[in-house]
């Protein structure tokens, strides 16, 4: 088990290949109903972490062999919010905690510098839609990370972040763990991008690393989604303006269907290639591949970059609040910076007036007045006692 600064010395120094796609990797085992428990288990893979730890071990095993530095636990789904969909919620402790020890186990049998990532997924309900109250999607998410930390994780990835919110409840949870365990880990969060070019509920790349950013991850990055090439341009944004480290870890190409079967076109050499320009031109430190991606594609990926220095980077880190959708500079560049601060519930007997009585509409009105007026910003409080 590796400390804090293990992993983070680690991505300052070299290249860090992650692991290839576990759920596409599992499928293509042709699993049988018997292997998940039972029919109500079907489509649930943290259930082999206990009904068939064999085959996660192998799993692991299979990326170790040609090189990663990294693997991810197989608890993307591990954690009560998603286990309730199988009515298992109850076991979200046991089913991360075995999914820890299994990757651990195989870490441990290699040479030293092999790292465990725990993984927790964004879940099936989105905070920001109202399907989830913020508390108990952070509580559920900090089930699982305690499970993780448990089971000797050496980093926690929050990952296919598609919802703002959740990461910051992933977050949030994680650190929780880690205060109760009296143990930290670097925390790596990495957002989806989908092929409209925003996050699934609008949200550009630079809102991302505005609003996470300010909560201070370890390493930010993209995973999912798409293939390399339809992340070139949100990797450049974080190239020029993330002040922290960057991971890339995109799907096999985007996936198409041939024969009634899911199939992702990008070879292994394609990636590799991809790979090879996102550190040496963008100064990515963090690589590896998701959904489609094999222990094929990781071992050329390895080949490719063991051997690399990412680019030196220099960000211009520009200060800035964010909405869901969109960040604003803090600097302006025709006029100062207009806060609109009547939606303040300490400072608008109008609006704390409204906000009691739960009217949502005068609510917004209050503040879309503002932003007809020439606000850049909004202040929002709700704050009153």
């Amino acid at each position: 088990m590796a400390n804090m600064r293990d992993y983070l010395e680690a991505v300052r120094e070299h290249v860090v290949v992650f692991d290839g796609a576990t759920g596409t990797n599992l499928h293509a085992r042709n699993l049988t109903l018997d292997d998940f428990g039972g029919p109500q288990f079907e489509g649930c893979p943290e259930i082999l972490n206990v009904t068939r730890p064999d085959v996660i071990r192998d799993l692991h095993a299979s990326f170790f062999d040609v090189g990663c530095d990294v693997v991810e636990t197989n608890s993307f789904g591990g954690f009560s919010t998603v286990l309730t969909e199988y009515q298992i919620p109850e076991r979200a402790y046991e089913l991360s905690l075995a999914s820890a020890r299994i990757a651990r186990e195989v870490a441990d049998s290699y040479d030293g510098g092999r790292f465990v990532a725990g993984s927790l997924g964004p879940g099936t309900k989105m905070a920001t839609l109202g399907w989830i109250s913020f508390a108990e999607l952070r509580d559920s998410y900090e089930t699982a990370a305690a499970a993780l930390l448990e089971g000797g994780v050496d980093l926690f990835i929050i990952e296919t972040v598609q919802d703002l919110l959740q990461a910051k409840a992933a977050m949030i949870a994680c650190r929780r763990a880690m205060k109760a365990a009296g143990r930290q880990v670097p925390i790596q969060v990495q957002v989806t991008i989908e092929t409209t070019g925003r996050m699934l509920l609008g949200t550009e790349i630079g809102a991302a690393l505005a609003s996470i950013g300010a909560m201070r991850p370890d390493v930010f990055g993209l995973n999912c989604a798409t293939g390399p090439k339809e992340m070139h341009e949100h990797l450049r944004h974080l190239s020029r303006y993330s002040p922290i480290p960057i991971s890339c870890v995109p799907n096999a190409g985007l996936p198409s269907i041939v024969d009634g079967h899911t199939h992702y076109d990008l070879t292994p050499t394609d990636l590799a290639d991809a790979h090879e320009r996102n550190v040496t031109e963008l100064g990515i430190g963090v690589v590896g591949g998701c959904c489609g991606t094999t222990p094929e594609h990781l071992r050329q990926v390895v080949e490719r970059v063991r051997h690399l220095t990412p680019a030196a980077r220099r960000p211009q880190v520009e200060p800035s609040v964010s909405s869901l959708f969109s960040p604003v500079p803090l600097r302006q560049e025709t006029s100062y910076l207009v806060i609109g601060e009547r939606t303040n519930a300490n400072g608008s007997k109008a609006f704390r007036d409204a906000l009691l009585d739960g009217d949502w509409d005068v609510c917004e009105d209050m503040a879309r007045e503002q932003v007809k007026e020439g606000s850049h910003a909004i202040d929002v409080c709700v704050d009153y006692v």
